[in-house]
């Protein structure tokens, strides 16, 4: 009773606390601190490769998961696969630095990974990015960034007649795309190699995925995929295969809901992705076989909201795989340290 009675005290203090000005200019002050700040450097330090999960999620709506988005922090740079809608919000609310990108890397050309490129290409050029942000992808990457500068090309315009030339040239805030094609060398940079490597995602062609290999380790990342001899060939030995992941049996009890419900037309796109994607127990499969030691689900289809779906989502995955795996979400951090065999896994909030 009598520490009842404290916790009320307690809390009517608190509240009370929170009517003075003094105090609340005192939290807002904490708050815009952290707001205007950037996170501190250490995901930018050469000792290390490191990935980041900024977008989870699928086609599907999730409340917590933005849509497709890897970023790998190395040789002082990070650099995103895939621009899903929400991934440039969950890295701007992690204080990551804008200017200090050093390319977007495109798989493919899904509504649900290209759709912040625009986001990416304002927010760097506002934070200070010193030169036009390259894009990398396959065949008709020109064509996509061609539509994103001209949708984008007003607003550019208002921002420098704004703010000013000096702040914002015009001749930084571009895009400039860059054809890739499986098995090309990307690029190379202060000891980072990115290699493209060719998918299946038939009927979208080409498609692509992309292994990073930084001072002694490596991570591959898919893109959508079915099972692919290709990824297992580019993956080979990795630290860290980043493998989409469809759960078709979840996929099927969606399409049977939905045609019940007289819901013709989901019915049918639930009948028809299975044909293109890879389920959790292939991608262990994939992950086996490629010697991958770390298998990340990532473009998570239909995306579990909670721990019972997530085990419905994941059935059959242990027989296949029993260890050496783990599901994505936004912030997911793993830190792979240079001249070291460890995988350390944590989480950026």
């Amino acid at each position: 009773m009598w520490s009842l009675t404290i916790g009320i005290a307690i809390a009517a203090l608190g509240g009370a606390l929170l009517q003075i000005p003094a105090v609340q200019d005192g939290l807002l002050e904490r708050a815009l601190k952290r707001l205007v700040g950037t996170r501190p450097d250490e995901l930018f330090q050469d000792d290390a490769l490191r990935v980041l999960v900024c977008g989870s999620s699928s086609p599907f709506p999730s409340a917590d998961r933005a849509r497709p988005c890897t970023a790998i922090f190395a040789a002082g740079h990070f650099w995103v696969v895939d621009t899903g809608t929400g991934s440039w919000n969950q890295l701007a609310l992690w204080r990551i630095p804008g200017e200090k990108i050093g390319a977007v890397l495109l798989t493919h050309f899904h509504s649900d990974h290209i759709g912040e490129l625009g986001e990416y290409d304002l927010q760097t050029w506002v934070a200070g990015r010193p030169d036009p942000l390259r894009v990398f992808g396959p065949q008709g990457v020109e064509r996509v960034v061609s539509g994103f500068e001209e949708a984008y090309a007003l607003d550019a315009g208002y921002r420098i007649a704004h703010h000013g030339a000096d702040l914002l040239p015009a001749s930084v805030g571009r895009m400039r795309a860059q054809v890739v094609s499986g098995g090309e060398r990307v690029l190379e940079q202060d000891g980072l190699v990115i290699t493209a490597f060719s998918v299946s995602h038939e009927p979208v062609s080409p498609a692509v995925g992309y292994r990073f290999d930084y001072r002694g380790r490596s991570v591959a990342i898919t893109g959508d995929t079915i099972r692919s001899e290709n990824v297992i060939e580019a993956a080979s030995g990795v630290d860290v295969l980043v493998h989409e992941a469809q759960a078709n049996h979840v996929v099927a009890r969606i399409g049977e809901a939905a045609d019940q419900a007289g819901r013709d037309r989901i019915a049918k796109v639930m009948s028809d992705i299975p044909e293109y994607h890879t389920t959790p127990v292939e991608a262990a499969e994939v992950a086996n076989d490629a010697g991958a030691r770390l298998l990340v689900f990532t473009h998570l289809t239909p995306p579990p909201q909670n721990l019972l779906l997530e085990q419905i989502f994941l059935r059959g995955v242990s027989e296949v795989r029993p260890d050496g795996w783990i599901l994505g979400e936004d912030g997911l951090l793993i830190t792979l340290p240079a001249g070291s065999d460890r995988i350390e896994i944590g989480r950026l909030d």
